[in-house]
């Protein structure tokens, strides 16, 4: 055969023209290395199932020498010494034996979870402390100089001892302490681990013929390194060369931190993105409605209507059903065992087990005048929050509950003693301790972990009021709530203010009462409370800075060369070096406002929120729906000019009828005068707020 004139095929990238080595079982397509990386981490394809296409042609290479008999080939696998055996190992002729293809594609499963995390999150997260370690150098400069200050004023109490101790401490702390030195080992450490997980999952998708089954098996028992992969913290010790106890011997008064975790805020991880994206829609079998849901992984929730509590999957086929709930309102959570906990009908609250087959009660009602109407688990402390309901006295409160069902804490008054409930129906804990509860009097109320009143949202600043159902927070900490009055998603921040409707009678569900957000692929699932519909959507991506940070230790070294040894300024970039022109501009989305009769000025407020007005005594707040969200009563605007401003404090400034400027502060609720006019020969026409020192510039006309 003439190989020269031959035609092979080769597979080829269904992104790009890169040459084929994973493939996506869920899409499903076919990826080089570098759109695989892509695939893995971006959040729309984050619970995807991707593999070598060695597991794609289910091929799994076995005819391997063994080591002790060379003229035969490993057949087995022995189960308690975890080894490969041949026909003539006979010291494991009476251990447990299976066959090595079973074993290979257990092991395989196995470690799917781990694969799975490392490739959408570790792989992900670590780099992003690489270029915060560069800044250490001069943090510890800062902070140590501080140190040294403080540590020479105490000094100079020490009589007997100030010589000694000036000249010790300062030669073997601040002189040979090498902050340098120390910031570049933990950079090669970190870039050490990086490559090793790197390494992990390159050898559980390694092509057949140089890494087979059974290197793979050995590999998981042998050379596996111990992965921490939830916390992705790292430490600066600087206890190697300070000596925190001969120092605090003479200088009890300074306080020394010996160690530190680096941590990455969501803030800096992840974004909003423009809008609410359908991601998939179920319909619920089993079900009247949905009330209420409760994850437990990326593709299996409970959800209840009035009477019936089930277990389903992104299918909406029943996979499981608890018989004696109590439904309703948020009437059940699941821990981080995956263990439902819910209410039943006789008001216990029961506990049952991730494989569904045992039940116990693990907090059991002793006072029958209060009733549990929601429940929640707290993944950061593991307490259980439950919203109770006295319907004698039409009051609430919410009691914690720790990990052994013992009562730790009750919230039931405000600093007044006035009560803060009436009747909780649903009930989260935001990422800051805050606890959320939407209650029966019209009010989603806050609270902070230890129990104080924080505020009481009860609408959006348009005035429609609130009739709250199901409740939930997200990673950046925002509050999400539905509205029966509006039939809306309403998100606000951490500290109660709204920020926009994230859904308006959504389609298909147009009854939004039930949420959840589920943390590892940060979709939003939304359920209907008048048909049988979920839909999961997806507004929270991934910030496009981290998604190439790799660097390789010759890049440590020198981005550390560049440390300067003293100062402590952050470098300023000019916009020019940030930002560019786009060619032709990009149309973005279009409305069309309700409230006005033409728009003669815009003050931006949010970057979707404006005060818009015209020429007919007209000036409103609006979002990017164009309904009205608050209404000045006594601005100026019988003239097409620009009679409004906002502040860096989001205030509204503006022309009132009598000419004086007025700011109407943030909440909308206070209006003061700012600028009064005392001389009536001359009327302000315009102004404008944003210059460097914060200063207002108003122009004026004169009086006609």
């Amino acid at each position: 055969m003439d190989t020269a004139s031959s035609t092979y095929s080769t597979h080829k990238c269904s992104k790009c023209p890169g040459d084929t080595e994973y493939h996506c079982v869920s899409c499903p397509c076919d990826l080089c290395p570098q759109c695989k990386e892509n695939h893995v981490k971006n959040l729309k394809t984050i619970d995807h199932d991707v593999v070598s296409h060695r597991d794609k042609i289910n091929y799994i290479p076995t005819q391997e020498i063994c080591v002790r008999h060379p003229s035969h080939v490993y057949i087995k696998y022995c189960e308690p010494c975890e080894l490969p055996v041949c026909f003539h190992c006979r010291k494991h002729k009476t251990h447990r034996q299976l066959d090595v293809r079973t074993v290979y594609k257990t092991k395989q499963q196995q470690h799917r979870g781990t694969i799975h995390t490392i490739r959408s999150e570790a792989l992900f997260y670590r780099p992003v402390f690489l270029p915060r370690i560069k800044t250490d150098f001069k943090t510890c400069h800062t902070e140590f100089s501080l140190l040294q200050s403080e540590m020479l004023t105490k000094a100079q109490t020490l009589k007997n001892r100030i010589s000694i101790v000036r000249k010790d401490f300062m030669k073997n702390v601040f002189c040979d302490f090498d902050f340098k030195h120390r910031c570049l080992k933990q950079m090669i450490e970190m870039s050490r681990h990086i490559v090793s997980l790197q390494e992990y999952e390159l050898r559980y998708v390694q092509p057949a013929f140089t890494f087979s089954a059974l290197q793979f098996l050995s590999f998981t028992k042998t050379a596996l390194p111990q992965i921490h992969l939830t916390l992705h913290t790292s430490q600066l010790s600087m206890t190697e060369s300070l000596n925190k106890e001969d120092v605090m011997e003479s200088l009890s008064a300074i306080q020394i931190t010996e160690r530190g975790n680096r941590r990455v805020g969501n803030q800096c991880l992840l974004k909003l993105t423009s809008g609410a994206e359908f991601h998939q829609s179920l319909t619920l079998a089993g079900v009247d409605g949905c009330l209420h849901i409760s994850c437990v992984t990326s593709d299996r929730v409970w959800v209840n209507d009035w009477n019936k509590l089930m277990l389903t999957d992104t299918t909406g086929v029943p996979l499981h059903r608890v018989e004696d709930s109590c439904s309703g309102y948020g009437s059940h959570t699941v821990n981080s065992e995956s263990e439902l906990i819910y209410i039943d009908w006789n008001d216990n609250i029961n506990k049952l087990s991730k494989d569904m087959k045992t039940t116990t009660t693990f907090i059991e009602r002793t006072d029958s005048t209060w009733e549990p109407r929601c429940v929640y688990w707290s993944p950061s402390t593991g307490d259980l929050l439950v919203g109770m309901c006295n319907y004698n006295t039409e009051s609430g409160k919410v009691t914690r509950y720790n990990q052994s069902g013992q009562l730790t804490q009750t919230i039931q008054n405000d600093n007044t003693g006035e009560g803060l409930y009436r009747e909780p129906k649903y009930i989260t804990e935001n990422n800051n301790g805050d606890v959320v509860v939407s209650d029966f009097s019209g009010a989603v109320v806050v609270t902070k972990r230890g129990g104080r009143h924080r505020f009481s949202y009860t609408g959006p600043p348009s005035g429609s009021g609130l009739e709250p159902y199901a409740n939930c927070t997200d990673a950046l900490s925002h509050i999400l709530v539905c509205d029966d009055r509006t039939n809306t998603v309403q998100m606000l921040d951490r500290d109660g203010q709204f920020l926009s409707h994230l859904l308006i009678r959504p389609s298909g569900i147009f009854y939004p009462r039930s949420l959840s957000y589920d943390v590892n692929t940060h979709r939003l699932w939304v359920g209907s409370g008048e048909n049988k519909t979920v839909v999961i959507y997806r507004y929270i991506t991934r910030q496009d800075a981290l998604t190439d940070l790799n660097p390789a230790t010759a890049d440590v070294m020198e981005s550390l060369s560049e440390i300067p040894t003293t100062g402590t300024e952050k470098p300023q970039q000019g916009n020019q070096c940030l930002l560019k022109l786009m060619s032709p501009p990009e149309l973005l989305p279009s409305l069309t406002l309700t409230g006005v009769d033409r728009c003669y000025h815009i003050s931006c407020v949010t970057s979707d929120r404006v005060w818009v007005s015209d020429n007919r005594n007209n000036l409103m707040l609006t979002d990017t729906t164009g309904v009205p969200l608050h209404r000045v009563e006594d601005s100026c605007s019988d003239y097409d000019i620009g009679l409004h401003t906002v502040n860096s404090e989001s205030e509204l400034i503006y022309i009132d009828e009598d000419y004086n400027i007025n700011k109407l502060s943030k909440d909308m609720k206070t209006t003061t005068t700012f600028i009064e006019r005392t001389d009536f020969t001359w009327r302000p026409r315009y102004e404008h707020t944003p210059r460097p020192d914060g200063d207002a510039m108003s122009s004026s006309t004169p009086a006609v």
